[in-house]
């Protein structure tokens, strides 16, 4: 792997998002899953109606990690922990940024917040092929659940 793919992905910052950064988060959620929504043809589902009031009224049990890069919000991820899963979704990756291992960074770091979870969960839709792509390279194994 070259240098300087290291040393770009190394700048990525990787935390505890805050309230304030409600805003970035929903507009990043909103451009990730404009591809999605193009080929299910559904421009209604949550990560594109959500309001920032309903965004943090479902925070109360949810971690929520933000990827930046400086002060640009690139990424974020949330999950919450119940009955021993930890169950893991809106993983979303600036499109721009896609495949560089951020989405991977932010999912590691999501398993690394629950080390008490006996099951990792992730949630996402079956036209997210990114997403399916990544997990099942985390060897995350498909649920019909």
């Amino acid at each position: 792997m070259p240098l300087s793919y290291i040393a770009y992905i190394m700048e990525v910052a990787i935390e505890p998002a805050d309230v304030s950064e409600v805003e970035q988060i929903l507009k990043l959620q909103y451009l990730c899953y404009q591809s999605e929504v193009t080929i299910c043809d559904n421009w209604s589902i949550l990560p594109l109606t959500q309001t920032p009031e309903s965004y943090l009224g479902s925070t109360d049990d949810h971690e929520i990690l933000i990827a930046r890069l400086g002060s640009e919000a690139v990424g974020s991820v949330r999950s919450r922990l119940e009955d021993g899963t930890c169950h893991v979704g809106r993983l979303v990756v600036h499109p721009r940024l896609q495949r560089r291992g951020i989405g991977a960074r932010l999912t590691r770091k999501i398993e690394g917040r629950f080390p008490q979870a006996g099951r990792y969960e992730p949630f996402t839709g079956h036209f997210s092929e990114g997403s399916l792509r990544l997990y099942r390279r985390l060897e995350y194994e498909r649920s019909t659940e």
